[in-house]
């Protein structure tokens, strides 16, 4: 097959995507409630069924990412494990549980016209998802389009590609089994990137692309994208302890924040001390993190507290640390001399993703999370909750960090939109 055939036809199997998805939208609007719970409870049934068969395509996907050689993270990231398929299985039924969103009216109210004017929650249509290594978005994705009434057209990373394939053909049973179009959800099923460009730019097909990955995927989608784009870039995460803290639950609430997992955006990065608990609170972290293996990088003031601390891996911060997403066993560390200079230096370098203060002052808490610019603000809570499984959303799509339409993990209803609705009784405008 020529390249040039091989572009006709690429193209024309995302119009066939497409326009299956424009169908399937108009068909799981209008779906009944029960219907979409039947979907999502097969859904969670067939994911604890298929362990075997799933593990045995997650492990040609890893076998071909060793052997290409990818990173300890982004391994770990395309792991299923028996741990993950739980936890998506438990979210497909969380989501089940959820009240419909669709059909919902709200603030409604009586018009000296006589009319009666308010809002009713309704799916966006068709969304693109673009995401790398997790193959579980697969059914994260799958189950919030199917519970808000949306159809979905995926597209995996080329490192998952069985995986992916394995779990959506679990979702297409499952929409039939329920009486629902299987088309609602389809993943491309080609690993060309060229197909991302086709996506991207289709906005008779697509009102909505999420991209869900790393810097530079997330860089490109939003530049050339011809429909919407929910993202967030960065997830330089900060966790504060204040001058005023219980210092045994912030070693606690740091140390998880860091090291319960590296790979996720919203793991600490950076650590922010206020000058007034520097020496009584990093040497006790640092042989925290000594222990553990993160190499910390310190301003000098920091640096001078933690040199005494056996083992440590201790380099001196540049600038640019102040504004990295490590993903990884690595922490920049800052003393601050106060809340003000906190909130100031979390609003310059940080990504606006998830942002903790560690205080038992209440004036403080309340100040952080009124003037702390991101999408998830916490008080003396791990950073590592900024998600929508545990957020009570069932799952998440992804976390935005835009200031329209959704901000934070995006979950049902950040997958709908509010349409005006008029009710009259013969009512006419004089």
């Amino acid at each position: 097959m020529s390249s040039s055939s091989s572009t006709t036809d690429l193209a024309a199997y995302m119009q066939t995507l497409g326009r299956q998805a424009r169908v399937a939208a108009t068909l799981m609007a209008a779906a009944p409630t029960a219907a979409k719970n039947r979907a999502l409870l097969a859904l969670a049934r067939r994911l604890r069924e298929a362990g075997p068969a799933l593990a045995e395509a997650n492990a040609r996907d890893l076998g071909a990412a060793e052997a290409a050689g990818l990173s300890g993270p982004m391994l770990d990231r395309l792991r299923l494990s028996d741990k993950v398929l739980a936890t998506v299985a438990e979210g497909c039924e969380q989501i089940a549980a959820m009240p419909d969103p669709i059909g919902e009216i709200t603030g409604v109210k009586r018009r000296p016209t006589g009319i009666s004017v308010g809002q009713m929650r309704v799916p966006l249509g068709v969304f693109g998802m673009i995401y790398e290594s997790r193959p579980n978005v697969t059914i994260e994705a799958a189950s919030l389009a199917i519970k808000s009434g949306n159809a979905c057209i995926l597209r995996g990373g080329s490192e998952a590609i069985h995986s992916n394939l394995a779990l959506a053909a679990l979702v297409g049973d499952s929409l039939a089994e329920a009486g629902l179009p299987r088309a609602a959800v389809q993943l491309i099923d080609t690993t060309d990137r060229a197909a991302v460009g086709l996506l991207i730019s289709a906005p008779e097909f697509v009102d909505v692309i999420i991209p869900r990955g790393g810097k530079g995927l997330i860089e490109r989608i939003s530049a050339e994208a011809k429909v919407p784009v929910i993202k967030h870039l960065d997830g330089n995460c900060h966790s504060y302890v204040d001058a005023e803290v219980d210092l045994e639950q912030a070693l606690v609430v740091v140390d998880n924040a860091k090291t319960q997992k590296y790979s996720p955006c919203n793991a600490t990065e950076s650590l922010l001390v206020h000058e007034a608990q520097a020496r009584a609170f990093l040497p006790r972290i640092g042989a925290v993190f000594a222990a553990k293996g993160v190499e910390m990088r310190a301003d000098p003031a920091a640096l001078a507290i933690l040199s005494d601390v056996a083992g440590a891996q201790l380099v001196p911060a540049t600038e640019a640390d102040w504004s990295e997403e490590y993903l990884a066993p690595v922490i920049s560390v800052k003393i601050v001399a106060g809340l003000d200079e906190a909130i100031a230096h979390i609003n310059r370098y940080g990504s606006h993703h998830t942002d903790a203060i560690l205080t038992t002052n209440h004036a403080s808490a309340m100040r952080f999370l009124r003037e702390v610019d991101s999408a998830s603000v916490m008080v003396n809570a791990s950073t590592r909750f900024a998600d929508g499984f545990e957020y009570g959303l069932g799952a998440e799509i992804g976390i935005s960090t835009d200031k329209f339409h959704a901000r934070g993990p995006v979950g049902l209803e950040g997958l709908t939109s509010m349409k005006w609705v008029v009710l009259g009784q013969g009512e006419i405008r004089s």
